[in-house]
Protein backbone atom coordinates (compact mmCIF):
# COMPACT_ATOMS: atom_id res chain seq x y z
CA UNK A 1 0.00 0.00 0.00
CA UNK A 2 1.22 3.71 -0.80
CA UNK A 3 1.54 5.38 2.91
CA UNK A 4 0.98 8.92 2.08
CA UNK A 5 -0.19 10.39 5.59
CA UNK A 6 0.98 9.21 8.82
CA UNK A 7 -0.93 9.82 12.46
CA UNK A 8 1.26 10.42 15.43
CA UNK A 9 0.46 10.01 18.76
CA UNK A 10 2.16 11.38 21.58
CA UNK A 11 4.00 14.96 21.61
CA UNK A 12 6.26 14.35 23.88
CA UNK A 13 10.33 13.82 23.06
CA UNK A 14 10.09 10.26 20.56
CA UNK A 15 6.82 11.45 18.98
CA UNK A 16 7.80 15.22 17.89
CA UNK A 17 11.19 13.48 16.68
CA UNK A 18 8.94 11.35 14.27
CA UNK A 19 6.88 14.00 13.30
CA UNK A 20 10.05 15.64 12.64
CA UNK A 21 11.79 13.01 10.46
CA UNK A 22 8.40 12.41 8.53
CA UNK A 23 7.72 15.67 7.76
CA UNK A 24 10.98 15.94 5.95
CA UNK A 25 10.94 12.87 4.28
CA UNK A 26 7.70 14.10 2.68
CA UNK A 27 4.96 12.97 4.80
CA UNK A 28 1.65 14.76 5.49
CA UNK A 29 1.85 14.29 9.62
CA UNK A 30 -0.98 14.61 12.05
CA UNK A 31 0.88 15.03 15.40
CA UNK A 32 -2.02 14.07 18.69
CA UNK A 33 -1.61 14.72 22.37
CA UNK A 34 -4.27 15.56 24.50
CA UNK A 35 -1.91 18.50 25.92
CA UNK A 36 -2.20 21.31 23.75
CA UNK A 37 0.53 22.92 25.85
CA UNK A 38 2.56 19.78 24.62
CA UNK A 39 1.50 20.18 21.31
CA UNK A 40 3.09 23.55 21.32
CA UNK A 41 6.03 22.90 22.43
CA UNK A 42 6.76 19.82 20.05
CA UNK A 43 6.52 22.48 17.14
CA UNK A 44 8.61 24.79 18.97
CA UNK A 45 11.21 22.03 19.49
CA UNK A 46 10.95 20.60 16.00
CA UNK A 47 11.27 24.13 14.97
CA UNK A 48 14.67 24.65 16.67
CA UNK A 49 15.89 21.28 15.99
CA UNK A 50 15.34 21.90 12.42
CA UNK A 51 16.58 25.28 12.52
CA UNK A 52 19.90 23.47 13.97
CA UNK A 53 20.16 21.00 11.02
CA UNK A 54 19.63 24.70 8.24
CA UNK A 55 22.90 26.12 10.55
CA UNK A 56 24.99 22.43 10.00
CA UNK A 57 23.57 22.90 6.02
CA UNK A 58 21.71 19.24 6.83
CA UNK A 59 18.56 21.11 5.30
CA UNK A 60 17.44 23.86 3.67
CA UNK A 61 15.31 26.78 4.64
CA UNK A 62 13.31 25.80 1.91
CA UNK A 63 12.93 22.12 3.31
CA UNK A 64 12.12 23.16 6.62
CA UNK A 65 9.45 25.22 5.95
CA UNK A 66 7.99 22.84 3.48
CA UNK A 67 8.61 20.16 6.18
CA UNK A 68 6.47 22.22 9.29
CA UNK A 69 4.18 22.99 6.99
CA UNK A 70 3.29 19.24 6.33
CA UNK A 71 2.40 18.88 10.28
CA UNK A 72 -0.93 19.25 11.82
CA UNK A 73 -1.62 18.88 15.11
CA UNK A 74 -4.99 18.09 17.32
CA UNK A 75 -5.92 17.30 20.44
CA UNK A 76 -8.69 15.11 18.63
CA UNK A 77 -7.83 11.23 18.68
CA UNK A 78 -10.57 10.94 15.77
CA UNK A 79 -8.93 13.34 13.44
CA UNK A 80 -6.08 10.18 12.84
CA UNK A 81 -8.87 7.94 11.42
CA UNK A 82 -7.98 9.77 7.78
CA UNK A 83 -4.21 8.32 8.37
CA UNK A 84 -2.60 5.53 6.36
CA UNK A 85 -0.11 5.09 9.27
CA UNK A 86 -0.47 5.33 13.03
CA UNK A 87 2.75 5.97 15.17
CA UNK A 88 1.38 5.16 18.79
CA UNK A 89 4.11 6.88 21.02
CA UNK A 90 2.59 7.35 24.09
CA UNK A 91 4.01 6.84 27.83
CA UNK A 92 5.66 3.54 28.23
CA UNK A 93 2.63 2.34 29.88
CA UNK A 94 0.62 -0.77 28.58
CA UNK A 95 -2.71 0.04 29.82
CA UNK A 96 -2.43 3.68 28.49
CA UNK A 97 -1.26 2.37 25.08
CA UNK A 98 -4.19 -0.35 25.19
CA UNK A 99 -7.01 2.58 26.00
CA UNK A 100 -5.34 4.86 23.31
CA UNK A 101 -5.51 1.71 20.44
CA UNK A 102 -9.41 0.67 22.03
CA UNK A 103 -10.23 4.48 21.60
CA UNK A 104 -9.10 5.15 17.93
CA UNK A 105 -10.19 1.95 16.81
CA UNK A 106 -13.78 2.93 15.40
CA UNK A 107 -12.50 6.28 13.36
CA UNK A 108 -10.03 4.14 11.08
CA UNK A 109 -10.10 3.37 7.76
CA UNK A 110 -9.41 -0.17 6.65
CA UNK A 111 -6.47 -0.32 5.48
CA UNK A 112 -4.68 1.69 8.30
CA UNK A 113 -1.70 0.15 9.58
CA UNK A 114 -1.24 0.52 13.07
CA UNK A 115 2.07 0.53 14.93
CA UNK A 116 3.80 1.49 18.20
CA UNK A 117 6.65 2.45 19.48
CA UNK A 118 7.46 0.55 22.62
CA UNK A 119 10.80 -0.32 23.62
CA UNK A 120 9.77 -2.94 25.44
CA UNK A 121 6.09 -4.39 25.47
CA UNK A 122 4.87 -7.37 23.58
CA UNK A 123 3.04 -6.59 20.05
CA UNK A 124 1.28 -9.63 19.87
CA UNK A 125 -0.77 -8.50 22.97
CA UNK A 126 -1.19 -5.19 21.79
CA UNK A 127 -1.98 -6.58 18.17
CA UNK A 128 -4.82 -8.80 19.76
CA UNK A 129 -6.70 -6.12 21.55
CA UNK A 130 -7.51 -4.38 18.24
CA UNK A 131 -10.02 -5.38 14.61
CA UNK A 132 -6.60 -5.65 12.78
CA UNK A 133 -3.72 -8.03 14.41
CA UNK A 134 -2.30 -8.65 11.01
CA UNK A 135 -1.96 -4.75 10.45
CA UNK A 136 -0.15 -4.46 13.38
CA UNK A 137 3.73 -4.11 14.04
CA UNK A 138 6.19 -2.71 16.18
CA UNK A 139 8.01 0.69 14.67
CA UNK A 140 10.53 1.50 17.49
CA UNK A 141 12.30 4.22 16.72
CA UNK A 142 16.02 5.19 18.92
CA UNK A 143 16.30 8.33 20.38
CA UNK A 144 17.01 11.13 19.61
CA UNK A 145 15.05 10.42 16.67
CA UNK A 146 16.27 12.78 14.14
CA UNK A 147 19.92 11.83 14.66
CA UNK A 148 20.28 8.16 15.42
CA UNK A 149 20.17 5.77 12.18
CA UNK A 150 17.85 2.78 13.62
CA UNK A 151 14.78 1.61 13.92
CA UNK A 152 13.41 -2.30 14.98
CA UNK A 153 10.53 -3.22 13.10
CA UNK A 154 8.96 -6.12 15.09
CA UNK A 155 6.51 -8.78 13.65
CA UNK A 156 3.55 -9.63 16.17
CA UNK A 157 2.50 -13.14 15.72
CA UNK A 158 -0.24 -12.51 13.30
CA UNK A 159 1.69 -9.29 11.32
CA UNK A 160 1.03 -10.05 7.61
CA UNK A 161 4.09 -9.66 4.71
CA UNK A 162 2.08 -6.98 3.03
CA UNK A 163 2.34 -4.92 6.66
CA UNK A 164 6.13 -5.02 7.35
CA UNK A 165 6.78 -4.00 3.45
CA UNK A 166 5.01 -1.45 3.76
CA UNK A 167 6.30 0.21 7.07
CA UNK A 168 10.29 -1.37 5.65
CA UNK A 169 9.51 1.22 2.75
CA UNK A 170 8.93 3.77 5.10
CA UNK A 171 11.97 3.59 6.61
CA UNK A 172 14.08 3.29 3.69
CA UNK A 173 12.14 6.68 2.47
CA UNK A 174 13.57 8.27 5.84
CA UNK A 175 17.08 7.25 5.03
CA UNK A 176 17.30 5.17 8.46
CA UNK A 177 18.15 1.37 8.73
CA UNK A 178 15.99 -1.34 9.42
CA UNK A 179 16.77 -4.11 11.95
CA UNK A 180 14.03 -6.71 11.78
CA UNK A 181 13.42 -8.08 15.00
CA UNK A 182 10.94 -11.49 16.67
CA UNK A 183 8.40 -10.52 19.62
CA UNK A 184 10.43 -11.30 22.68
CA UNK A 185 10.82 -8.81 25.63
CA UNK A 186 12.57 -5.76 24.70
CA UNK A 187 13.60 -7.26 21.42
CA UNK A 188 16.95 -6.48 20.28
CA UNK A 189 18.34 -2.60 21.51
CA UNK A 190 16.82 -3.02 24.70
CA UNK A 191 17.44 -6.83 25.26
CA UNK A 192 20.97 -5.87 25.55
CA UNK A 193 21.01 -2.26 26.36
CA UNK A 194 19.36 -2.23 29.79
CA UNK A 195 21.08 -5.28 31.01
CA UNK A 196 24.06 -3.78 31.11
CA UNK A 197 23.07 -0.06 32.18
CA UNK A 198 21.29 -2.38 35.26
CA UNK A 199 24.63 -3.72 35.50
CA UNK A 200 26.03 -0.05 35.97
CA UNK A 201 23.74 0.65 38.52
CA UNK A 202 24.44 -2.83 40.54
CA UNK A 203 28.24 -1.70 40.11
CA UNK A 204 27.05 1.54 41.81
CA UNK A 205 25.01 -0.24 44.37
CA UNK A 206 27.37 -2.46 45.85
CA UNK A 207 30.48 0.07 45.84
CA UNK A 208 32.25 -1.57 43.45
CA UNK A 209 32.64 2.45 41.66
CA UNK A 210 31.17 5.99 41.94
CA UNK A 211 29.03 7.39 38.78
CA UNK A 212 32.21 8.94 38.09
CA UNK A 213 34.19 5.94 38.01
CA UNK A 214 32.07 3.82 35.90
CA UNK A 215 31.00 6.40 33.13
CA UNK A 216 34.76 6.91 32.85
CA UNK A 217 35.98 2.95 32.80
CA UNK A 218 32.93 2.44 30.07
CA UNK A 219 33.01 5.40 28.21
CA UNK A 220 37.20 4.95 28.20
CA UNK A 221 38.10 1.28 28.63
CA UNK A 222 35.48 0.17 26.00
CA UNK A 223 35.03 3.33 23.74
CA UNK A 224 31.71 4.22 24.78
CA UNK A 225 30.35 7.89 23.80
CA UNK A 226 28.74 7.92 26.46
CA UNK A 227 29.04 6.44 30.05
CA UNK A 228 26.06 3.92 31.27
CA UNK A 229 24.26 5.83 34.05
CA UNK A 230 24.68 9.16 31.79
CA UNK A 231 23.20 7.21 29.43
CA UNK A 232 20.16 5.77 31.92
CA UNK A 233 19.52 9.70 32.62
CA UNK A 234 19.35 10.90 29.26
CA UNK A 235 16.66 8.07 28.33
CA UNK A 236 14.69 8.29 31.80
CA UNK A 237 15.18 6.11 34.76
CA UNK A 238 11.58 5.18 35.10
CA UNK A 239 11.98 3.80 31.68
CA UNK A 240 14.92 2.48 31.85
CA UNK A 241 12.92 0.82 35.09
CA UNK A 242 10.09 -0.40 33.35
CA UNK A 243 12.10 -2.44 30.65
CA UNK A 244 13.93 -4.10 33.23
CA UNK A 245 10.63 -5.26 34.61
CA UNK A 246 9.60 -6.23 31.48
CA UNK A 247 12.29 -8.29 30.93
CA UNK A 248 11.94 -9.66 34.35
CA UNK A 249 8.60 -10.27 33.84
CA UNK A 250 8.51 -12.06 30.36
CA UNK A 251 11.43 -14.21 30.71
CA UNK A 252 11.36 -15.14 34.32
CA UNK A 253 15.05 -15.06 35.03
CA UNK A 254 16.86 -13.64 38.14
CA UNK A 255 19.85 -12.10 35.73
CA UNK A 256 17.19 -9.40 34.66
CA UNK A 257 16.17 -8.46 38.70
CA UNK A 258 15.97 -4.48 38.44
CA UNK A 259 19.11 -3.21 40.58
CA UNK A 260 16.88 -1.89 44.22
CA UNK A 261 18.77 1.73 43.64
CA UNK A 262 17.35 1.75 40.52
CA UNK A 263 13.69 1.31 42.17
CA UNK A 264 14.84 4.01 44.72
CA UNK A 265 16.08 6.50 42.30
CA UNK A 266 12.64 6.04 40.77
CA UNK A 267 10.97 6.50 43.86
CA UNK A 268 12.74 10.12 44.90
CA UNK A 269 11.02 10.90 41.12
CA UNK A 270 15.17 11.65 39.99
CA UNK A 271 14.42 10.05 36.57
CA UNK A 272 17.29 11.90 34.95
CA UNK A 273 17.64 15.10 32.70
CA UNK A 274 13.67 15.14 32.80
CA UNK A 275 13.64 15.85 36.25
CA UNK A 276 17.08 17.33 36.61
CA UNK A 277 18.03 14.86 39.09
CA UNK A 278 19.34 11.71 38.85
CA UNK A 279 22.36 9.76 38.69
CA UNK A 280 23.64 12.67 37.79
CA UNK A 281 22.46 16.48 39.11
CA UNK A 282 21.72 19.04 36.12
CA UNK A 283 20.07 21.97 37.92
CA UNK A 284 23.80 24.04 38.06
CA UNK A 285 26.27 24.25 35.34
CA UNK A 286 27.86 21.27 34.67
CA UNK A 287 26.08 17.71 35.65
CA UNK A 288 27.27 16.71 39.35
CA UNK A 289 27.56 12.93 40.20
CA UNK A 290 25.09 12.13 42.91
CA UNK A 291 26.54 9.21 44.35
Amino acid sequence: MDIQKIGIIGAGQMGNGIAHVMSLAGYDVLLNDVNEDALAQAMARIDKNMERQVSRDKISTTDKAAAIGRIITTSALPDLGETDLVIEAATEKEVVKQAIFDSLLPHLQPHTILTSNTSSISITRLASRTDRPEKFMGFHFMNPVPVMQLVELIRGIATDAETFDACKKVVDRLGKTAASAEDFPAFIVNRILMPMINEAVYTLYEGVGNVESIDSSMRLGANHPMGPLELADFIGLDTCLAIMNVLHDGLADTKYRPCPLLTKYVEAGWLGRKTQRGFYDYRGETPVPTR
